[in-house]
């Protein structure tokens, strides 16, 4: 595995596929964490300003288009491209396109389902030549079985798996983010468990200093 850091100038986040005809079939994660994540990890990429490349089948078709959290993620001005069929995003010409539009090596796959399109286009991405990640707990399928042992195929594969809020840790790593509050942004909105155990934190340290007065 490649030690260099993930930054935002050396990744491009794929999401691939969040179709609201698909979250009523997954199994493997609770459906308000997975929307939290998958939303988490496209704001990730617009905040810190990653590549970003989106992709999902024809909205007109049962699956329907992209979750309307994703969408609000992303913006209007993000690009959506559309796939006729191929569970391999990197056999649409348009989708391949744009990835290597970005200018990136590292590509940070999280998408439904893990076992069908997360997979093939991950490993599509690795025949590439990219260096591949899958970001788990923004990635869903039918079962819990069904993910896990995409997911290590994957890993047998050498993708390496990351969580999205790993990804923005490292991403604030860059120095320029240093003082930045794109993070606390991020847990403020997906991550509000952090939020409140801060919140716990700091109101005890004011109580000790009130017991000390």
């Amino acid at each position: 595995m490649n030690l260099a850091p993930l930054s935002p100038d050396n990744s491009t986040v794929v999401l691939v596929d969040y179709a609201v005809g698909f979250a009523n079939l997954l199994r493997s994660h609770d459906l308000r964490q997975h929307l939290s994540a998958a939303a988490g990890l496209a704001k990730t990429a617009k905040l810190y300003g990653a590549g970003l490349v989106v992709t999902n089948g024809e909205a007109s078709k049962p699956s329907g288009p992209l979750y309307p959290e994703v969408l609000a993620a992303i913006g209007e001005d993000q690009p959506v491209i559309e796939r006729a069929t191929a569970f391999n995003s990197f056999l649409d010409p348009g989708f391949r396109a744009a990835v290597e539009a970005t200018g990136r090596s590292r590509l940070l796959i999280g998408g439904i389902a893990t076992d069908g399109c997360v997979l093939q286009t991950a490993l599509g991405a690795v025949r590439a030549g990219y260096e591949t990640y899958v970001v788990v707990d923004a990635s869903a399928s039918t079962s819990l079985e069904a993910h896990n042992v995409a997911v290590q195929r994957m890993v047998m594969a050498g993708i390496v798996p990351v969580t999205w809020w790993s990804v923005a840790a490292e991403f604030q790593l860059e120095p320029r983010f240093a003082d930045s509050p794109i993070r606390q942004q991020l847990m403020a909105e997906f991550h509000p468990d952090m939020t409140m155990g801060g919140r716990t934190f700091f109101a005890g340290v004011a109580q000790g200093r009130l017991a000390t007065v």
